[in-house]
């Protein structure tokens, strides 16, 4: 066969030639390869990558694409790279209500509904400071009351970190704070109806109702006895399930026994709002999160190139985290090896952007405190370093948290945590700093491939597993 007449052959070969030097030599990462990612995930033809929305499903195909071409395979007991989940997404009829002795609200007057469940519930009224929920035992269908909202809190993430807390709903007072948020960011709660459908013979308590009542009903309430019970009742219609997509990636390693490292981002974000700006309705994402989408692709990329590793790497971008981290639950719920099994798991979330309060081209590890693994892969050259924003929680709100309650040695790596660009409409390419994450890729490349070819297992430090 003459080569010469056999120009795509002749590429093809010269490409897998390059790839084994530059496997031999060291990897790098190349910026051009992470902007083409960046370029058509955050593409306006992807509508924002919606929650449960096809243009999520055309994302998660086009990571799964990547991940075959890059030589992965398909998980233990997975057909292929997709993995989906059934996805509930009630439609209310605005007529919540809200009643315990001496008090009784409809939404809209005295009470909003926030973040609802979808099903009403009844409960024991139970109050609950902020400054403690961290570390209180709330008991199943509780309906909290949380009090002392620090300065300018909403109330929001306060509450929503109680979701999985057993409680049927978290009442907070309304306030100033919610209002300019809701104002400003009005497309924030549209996606927080949606829940995953339930397993077969699972016990487990749908999420809390979420919702503000006016600070004479709070007043009113704070005073019930002890033992007494409140209603909120919630009108769902019944409709279709819609579906969320994990892309599920794998690279198999020698010793079966080692077990496996989960390296993981998100790939879904807002979608598309009613309230352009400026002819603009497309929330982008590039930042949040396809950049730690394109960190996902890129380690597997430069590992998948290199001599066989020690571990398997599972390579995975979820669905629905806007939604409430649906698709890391799902996944932790089904997870293709068993979670026993699972290394740590090394999530990347918003590293579009250097943070000033870094060390340059450093990323900030969420939860650095709670386990040694930030601390090693640093000695071994990963560009990282403590969280500077305790205070954000950034550790329990992204997908690591759902493997961290189960055990899993489970961090997120980011960029700037405070981004002007956050759930903004200029979440963009064009603010998007490439050389940037190429460098924090880069530096995690040797890193990982070390953890995946040695005998260190991450583990938590005292006191720092998290407990639901």
């Amino acid at each position: 066969m003459d080569l010469r007449h056999r120009p795509g052959l002749v590429g093809l070969l010269c490409f897998a030639a390059s790839v084994v030097v530059q496997a031999q030599q060291g990897w790098v990462v190349k910026p051009e390869w992470v902007r083409a990612h960046e370029e058509f995930l955050a593409s306006d033809a992807l509508g924002g990558r919606g929650s449960a929305t096809r243009d999520e499903q055309i994302a998660a195909e086009y990571v799964a694409s990547e991940f075959q071409a890059y030589g992965l395979k398909p998980a233990p007991g997975l057909a292929g790279m997709i993995q989906s989940a059934d996805v509930l997404a009630p439609e209310l009829d605005g007529n919540a209500s809200l009643s315990a002795e001496g008090v009784s609200l409809t939404e809209g007057t005295g009470l909003t509904l926030l973040i609802p469940s979808g099903v009403g519930a009844s409960g024991p009224l139970l109050r609950l400071a902020v400054a403690d929920s961290a570390q209180a035992k709330i008991p199943r269908g509780a309906i909290v009351l949380l009090t002392d909202l620090p300065p300018n809190s909403t109330g929001l993430r306060d509450s929503f970190l109680l979701r999985s807390s057993g409680a049927s709903a978290i009442l907070f007072a309304d306030n100033d704070a919610l209002h300019g948020y809701l104002a400003k960011h009005p497309h924030s709660l549209q996606l927080r109806l949606l829940r995953l459908s339930p397993d077969p013979g699972d016990t487990t308590p749908p999420p809390a109702t979420i919702a503000a009542v006016s600070p004479a009903a709070m007043e009113r309430l704070l005073t019930e006895k002890p033992g007494a019970v409140a209603t909120i009742t919630v009108h769902a219609l019944p409709t279709k399930p819609q579906q969320t997509f994990n892309a599920v990636g794998y690279l198999q390693g020698s010793d079966s026994a080692s077990g496996t490292i989960l390296l993981s981002a998100h790939l879904d974000h807002l979608g598309i709002t009613s309230n352009a700006v400026n002819g603009d309705n497309v929330f982008n994402g590039a930042n949040d999160d396809a950049a730690g989408t394109t960190a996902v692709l890129e380690l597997a990329h430069a590992l998948a190139a290199g001599p066989k590793l020690k571990r398997s790497i599972l390579f995975v971008c979820y669905g629905s985290e806007e939604a409430g981290l649906l698709g890391s639950e799902f996944f932790g719920k089904h997870p293709p090896v068993p979670l026993s099994q699972l290394v740590t798991d090394l999530g990347f979330e918003m590293i579009g952007a250097q943070d000033p309060k870094m060390p340059k081209d450093t990323l900030l590890l969420t939860g650095w405190e709670r386990s040694n693994l930030g601390p090693t892969l640093r000695d071994h050259g990963a560009l990282l370093g403590p969280d500077p924003y305790p205070e954000q929680q950034f550790f329990e709100r992204s997908d690591n948290y759902p493997l961290a309650l189960q055990g899993v040695v489970a961090h997120t790596a980011a960029g700037w945590g405070t981004v002007p660009t956050y759930h903004q409409l200029n979440d963009d390419l064009a603010h998007i700093d490439i050389d940037f994450m190429t460098s924090a890729i880069q530096s995690l490349v040797e890193p990982i491939r070390w953890l995946a070819e040695s005998d260190f297992k991450p583990a938590w430090n005292h006191g720092g597993q998290p407990k639901r």
